[in-house]
């Protein structure tokens, strides 16, 4: 119990914070923005938070977080954004990123924590957020009401363990959901529990039900290909990235496509582009007015763009501890582990007082 008063107090101090620092010509930015992006921060002092960016990279304000954040998802109906904690977190904070209300908390149920992901229902009612139950070792889409406080209001299983992202698919009633397949529990950190025995899977739900719709699974001798990270283009195909848990020396494939109704499948990059990635996906993020993806890896500090239609790759890219990525304009704004921000076909802008975790979020 003292535990939440704390994190309700540092929140409250957070959001009186947030106003007295936010300045004037920063606040209009923001509002005149047609898009700012958001992602959550490690700064050099320590401390934790969200930065809000214009599309130019210039720093407009941050709302700070009481521990590391990872993915932010934004509701276009109220304006209003969550941040999610990183795994085995057991916060998430909301917020809006023009200034008119001041963040609140989300505290994890009890037997539960956060996976750093989570999306909402198309009106905006609902958020839902990838969870792990850590005792019975099983994946969950917890349930929270926007319009009430987002209180928790319900669960229903992912149909897998260690879920990651979780993506609305057009049409507004299926969640396509990322099962790592790995095990985890707070008692033991970050550590992964159950490499010889993982089950990744790419599973497609009934947000209204919690039925499941599909599964897609990987081979048998892939079963160390952790699926974590996932967009959708223009065409309503899911792109997924993987972690590769096995043997350094191996070099699978990383990124695959699926959707409901067609099997699943891996996209077969050049050898050298495979090899640059260091068997690490950190991001993927779709441009569907270009028709491209972007696969992100900061462990290999490679940027690669495909084409969305054909599977084609555009271009290669080194950029150190790259990650965050995001569409902007005909190509894409990324951020890196460095203090880098690269606008799409601008010059890239350096705040190295921070540290940009994996994720990016354009707003707008």
């Amino acid at each position: 119990m003292r535990a939440l008063i704390e994190r309700r107090d540092f929140l409250k101090a957070a959001g009186a914070g947030f106003f007295a620092a936010m300045a004037p010509r920063a606040a209009l930015a923001t509002i005149a923005a047609d898009a700012v992006f958001a992602t959550a921060y490690k700064d050099r002092q320590g401390g934790f938070g969200v930065a809000v960016l214009s599309e130019d990279a210039r720093l407009l304000h941050t709302v700070p977080l009481p521990d590391r954040g990872h993915d932010i998802t934004s509701d276009p109906v109220s304006g209003r954004s969550v941040a999610f904690a990183r795994r085995p977190g057991q916060f998430a904070v909301v917020f809006d990123h023009r200034g008119g209300s001041p963040p609140q908390t989300i505290a994890a149920a009890p037997g539960r924590h956060f996976f750093g992901h989570g999306v909402f229902s198309p009106d905006g009612r609902l958020l839902y957020a990838t969870e792990n139950d850590f005792e019975a070792a099983a994946g969950l889409i917890g349930i929270y009401d926007a319009t009430e406080g987002f209180k928790r209001v319900g669960e229903f299983p992912t149909h897998g363990m260690d879920p990651h992202e979780v993506l609305m698919m057009p049409g507004g009633r299926t969640l396509a959901i990322a099962n790592g397949g790995i095990e985890t529990h707070p008692d033991f950190g970050r550590a992964k529990l159950n490499l010889a025995t993982m089950e990744p899977s790419l599973v497609f739900v009934d947000r209204e039900t919690g039925d499941l719709v599909e599964k897609h699974s990987l081979a048998a001798d892939l079963h160390q290909l952790s699926i974590r990270h996932m967009d959708i283009d223009g065409s309503g195909r899911v792109w997924f990235g993987c972690q590769y848990e096995g043997p350094a020396t191996d070099r699978p494939q990383l990124i695959g496509t699926a959707r409901p109704g067609e099997e699943g499948k891996l996209v077969a990059l050049p050898a050298d582009i495979v090899g640059g990635f260091r068997n690490y996906i950190g991001s993927v993020a779709a441009n569907r007015q270009a028709g491209t993806v972007a696969v992100s890896s900061p462990q290999g500090n490679r940027l690669v763009v495909i084409e969305a239609k054909g599977g084609k790759v555009l271009s290669d890219q080194a950029m150190t501890e790259v990650c965050g990525l995001a569409p902007e304009d005909a190509g894409f704004m990324a951020t890196t582990g460095t203090g880098a921000i690269a606008p799409a076909g601008r010059k890239t802008e350096s705040l190295p007082g921070y540290v940009w975790d994996n994720h990016l979020l354009r707003i707008g």
